[in-house]
Order: C-alpha cells, then structure tokens, then sequence
C-alpha cells in the first residue's frame, strides 16, 4: 500500500505535537541491586541468602563516563522511574519521526532544472562537495 506525502506530512505533524507530551526524561537506566558485605558471620553470607538491599541505583553513561546515583525509595525513584520512562517513549517516538521523514524525502520530486547550463553549474558544484578529501584530525 503507497501512503501519500500529505498522509506523511500529516503523520508528521501529529508526531510533532506527541513531542510535547513527552514530559521530561534522562538517559540511563534504574536498577535493584542486592550486595553482600563480606562478613562471613552476616546473614548474607548464607547460601542462598541474595543479600543486603534492595538498593535503587540510577546509572547512565553521559560524555563517556559512568554515572550513578543511588536513589531513595519512595518520591524520587518514582520520579526517575518515570524520567527514564520517558526516555525510552521518546528514542521510540524519534525512530518513527526518521521513518517519517525519509518516507518524506523519497516521495518528494526532484527540482526541474532550468536548462541545460544549470545542470552543468549544479554537476561541477556538486563534484566540488562531494570529492573533497576528508579533513585529518
């Protein structure tokens, strides 16, 4: 079935206005996490026992380094929850706004050229941009 480009424009807007009611959000993830403390005579140390917790940690990689932050039950691990939540609606929401807007650019005609001088100048130009050599860093 062939969607329209007024259906995806369309799609599009009311994927705009979805953004909006997104609320805020953070990257990362909320775990539970039980540990064992090392004391051979603690109840931890125990076969089968899983351990001192639970404890609530929020962890994200941002710039490239680890970040966590244990949270306390209650207020703010919902809150977080919810933030990390919303994260995670939104990567979803901007993997069907790219979706959207390359089924846009596929079904948009192609400019008409004036003559065939302007092809010409658009072919050199476009030869310039697109055969430079990378840049060293």
């Amino acid at each position: 079935m062939k969607v329209s480009l007024e259906a995806l424009e369309e799609r599009r807007k009311n994927l705009w206005r979805q953004l909006e009611s997104l609320g805020n959000f953070r990257r990362g993830t909320v775990s539970v996490n039980y540990r064992k403390c090392g004391k051979p005579n603690c109840a931890c140390a125990r076969a089968g026992h899983p351990g001192h917790g639970p404890q609530y940690l929020w962890n994200a990689t941002l710039g490239g380094k680890s970040q966590a932050k244990n949270l306390a039950l209650g207020p703010e691990l919902e809150k977080v929850g919810q933030e990390v939540e919303n994260y995670r609606r939104f990567q979803r929401w901007l993997e069907e706004w790219v979706e959207v807007n390359e089924a846009i650019c596929q079904l948009r005609p192609l400019r008409q050229l004036e003559g065939e001088q302007e092809g010409e100048e658009l072919k050199k130009k476009l030869q310039q941009r697109y055969s430079r050599k990378p840049s060293k860093r």
